[in-house]
C-alpha cells in the first residue's frame, strides 16, 4: 500500500498523484480519462477505461484444424466469459462442418454478430450496449419460458397432447441464461459494467443464482418432456390427477420463490416455499411407492416425478437466495426465524 498526500489547485479542486508503476502498467498517461466510482463504504476506486488491454475486450482462440466436437463449447464458454470480441483462428482452413457449427452457435447467442470471415479467421463480436440490457426482465422471461416448458411436458405426460416445441423452448431458456452469465462475469471484471447494468455486485450475484436455478429447471422441463415422448401411453386417472396436482404445486412453489428474490420479500414468504418443496417432496414420494405397487406401470414415469422433485428443489433454492436477503433488509431485533419443533423451541429472534 502507498499513501500519497492530497493537494489542492486555485480553483478549490483537491488532486493527488497516481502511482507511476499502476499507470504505465494499465497504459494510462497524461490526458487519459479514467472512471471513478464512488462505493458507500467510503472508498473510491480509480479505474481505466475498456481497452484492448482488458481481459474482456477481446480474445483469441487457436483451433485445430477439423475439429467440431469442442468448438461450440468454447465459443460459448468465450461467450459466457465476457470478452466483447472473439476472434477464431484454424491452423489451416476452417472446414464448411466448422463454419456451420460458428453460425449456428452465433445466431443462439444474444447481441453477437460475425462482423469478419475468411478461409481461416472468424471474428465474432458483442454489439449489445450493457445498458440496454435489463437482467431482471431477461430472467423474468427465463422464468415464464421454463415453467411454460414444464406445464406442456406435464400435460403431456397426463394427457393425450403432444409434447410439442420443447427442443425450441430449451434453446431459448439457454440463451436467456448465457445472456445474464455474462453480464454477471463482465460485472466481475468492470465497475461499469456494473453501473451500466443499474444493479449492485451483490444484486447481480442473487440474480445470476436465480437465473441458473430456472435454466436448470428448464432442464427438467425437457425431461419430463421426453418421458412424454417415450412411454406408450400416458398416465391414466387418478394417478394423472395427482401427478398433476404435484406438478403444479412445484411451479406455484417456483413462481413464489423468485418473487420473493425480485419483490424483496420477507422471511415468511421464503419460508412458504420451504413448505411447498416439503409438501413437493412428500407427495412424489407417495406417488412413486403407488407407481411401485402398479402391477403395469411404466418405470419411465419415476424419471419424470423426480424432475417434478428436482423442480421443487430448486424453488427451495431461490427462495434461500430471497431469505438471505429479507433478513439483512430487517432490522436485528424484527428478525424472526420459524425453525418449527415444539412450543419455545418454535422460533428464535435474531438479536435478543
Amino acid at each position: 500500500m502507498e499513501t500519497r498526500k492530497i493537494q489542492q489547485v486555485s480553483n478549490g479542486t483537491f488532486t493527488v498523484s497516481l502511482p507511476r508503476d499502476w499507470a504505465d502498467s494499465v497504459g494510462i498517461s497524461a490526458g487519459a480519462v479514467v472512471d471513478l466510482h464512488t462505493h458507500i463504504d467510503g472508498l473510491l476506486v480509480i479505474q481505466p477505461p475498456e481497452s484492448e488491454l482488458d481481459t474482456v475486450a477481446a480474445v483469441e482462440i487457436q483451433t485445430e484444424c477439423g475439429d467440431t466436437a469442442h468448438l461450440e463449447q468454447t465459443l460459448r464458454a468465450a461467450y459466457a466469459a465476457g470478452p466483447s470480441e472473439v476472434v477464431l483462428t484454424g491452423s489451416s482452413e476452417f472446414t464448411g462442418s466448422q463454419k456451420q457449427v460458428i453460425r449456428s452457435v452465433v445466431r443462439n447467442l444474444v447481441g453477437v454478430t460475425i462482423v469478419e470471415e475468411s478461409v481461416s479467421h472468424v471474428v465474432v463480436r458483442n454489439v449489445l450496449d450493457s445498458t440496454e440490457v435489463s437482467v431482471r426482465q431477461s430472467i423474468r422471461q427465463l422464468q415464464f419460458v421454463a415453467l411454460s416448458m414444464h406445464r406442456e411436458a406435464t400435460t403431456a405426460l397426463t394427457s393425450d397432447a403432444p409434447a410439442v416445441g420443447g427442443a425450441d423452448q430449451d434453446d431459448r431458456a439457454d440463451r436467456l441464461y448465457a445472456m445474464v452469465e455474462r453480464h454477471f462475469t463482465r460485472s466481475l471484471e468492470r465497475l461499469d459494467e456494473v453501473d451500466a447494468l443499474g444493479e449492485t455486485r451483490r444484486e447481480l450475484f442473487r440474480l445470476h443464482e436465480t437465473a441458473r436455478e430456472l435454466e436448470r429447471i428448464a432442464d427438467h422441463a425437457e425431461r419430463i418432456a421426453d418421458v412424454a415422448t417415450a412411454v406408450d401411453k400416458s398416465l391414466a386417472d387418478p394417478l394423472a390427477e395427482d401427478v398433476s396436482a404435484v406438478a403444479e404445486r412445484a411451479r406455484d412453489a417456483v413462481e413464489s420463490a423468485v418473487d420473493a428474490v425480485f419483490d424483496d420479500g420477507s422471511i415468511e414468504d421464503a419460508q412458504s416455499v420451504f413448505e411447498a418443496r416439503d409438501d413437493v417432496f412428500e407427495r412424489v414420494d407417495a406417488l412413486e411407492r403407488e407407481l411401485f405397487d402398479a402391477a403395469d406401470a411404466e418405470y419411465q414415469y419415476t424419471h419424470a416425478l423426480d424432475s417434478i422433485r428436482r423442480t421443487a428443489a430448486h424453488a427451495g433454492n431461490i427462495a434461500e437466495r430471497g431469505l438471505q436477503t429479507a433478513i439483512c433488509q430487517q432490522e436485528p431485533a424484527d428478525v424472526a426465524v420459524d425453525f418449527g419443533g415444539n412450543e419455545g423451541v418454535g422460533s428464535q429472534r435474531v438479536g435478543e
